[in-house]
């Protein structure tokens, strides 16, 4: 089994549901996907680092640095930067705050982040696009340089198309239609 096989199991067992479902987007939906039961374990973990960092590899990007907005993209960035550092092409993560702290620094952008950095913005699962995009708009407000959207699985519901409307490129290690071939 191929890593990308193997990820697309654990997603269509572990992740993704049949139901009646009120997404984030507060769109309706008959499925429901929580990459979280994937992204946060060991094996998820695993298999995501090192695809992700090849899949942003394959896009051209050159990252410093990769996140997104917490918490479906923490676990994603943990596990790029980790692959990274054993393939020997550090990439740092850092979490985007929904808010900014109303204490200490005040960050919206938490960890090692700096300005300037070429940047690669992580998501679980993309359905409207407005997570991700709200990450953009903070790293660029704090001087990064957003270089794509890799995302954990695409709904295609649209997401990646409005992405791409402000002129970045979204790719996906994986689609929903991939998810309920194998449900």
């Amino acid at each position: 089994m191929t890593p990308v096989e193997r990820l697309l199991d654990m997603l269509a067992v572990r992740s993704a549901h049949r139901g009646s479902f009120t997404l984030a987007s507060g769109r309706q939906s008959s499925l429901y996907i929580d990459a979280r039961l994937t992204t946060m374990s060991p094996d998820g973990l695993a298999t995501i680092g090192p695809l992700g960092l090849e899949a942003i590899r394959l896009a051209g990007w050159t990252a410093d640095a990769v996140g997104g907005l917490t918490l479906g993209a923490d676990p994603v960035s943990y596990a790029i930067a980790h692959a990274s550092a054993l393939a020997g092409t550090p990439v740092r993560a850092f979490t985007v705050r929904k808010e900014a702290k109303t204490h200490g620094t005040g960050k919206v952008i938490e960890g090692p982040f700096f300005p300037g950095d070429a940047v690669v913005i992580i998501e679980d699962v993309i359905t409207t696009g407005g997570s991700a995009l709200k990450a953009v708009a903070a790293v660029r407000a704090a001087g990064g340089v957003v270089l794509g959207v890799l995302a954990v699985v695409d709904r295609e519901e649209g997401g990646r198309e409005a992405i791409a409307a402000t002129g970045l490129r979204a790719v996906a290690l994986a689609t929903a239609s991939q998810l309920l071939a194998r449900m």
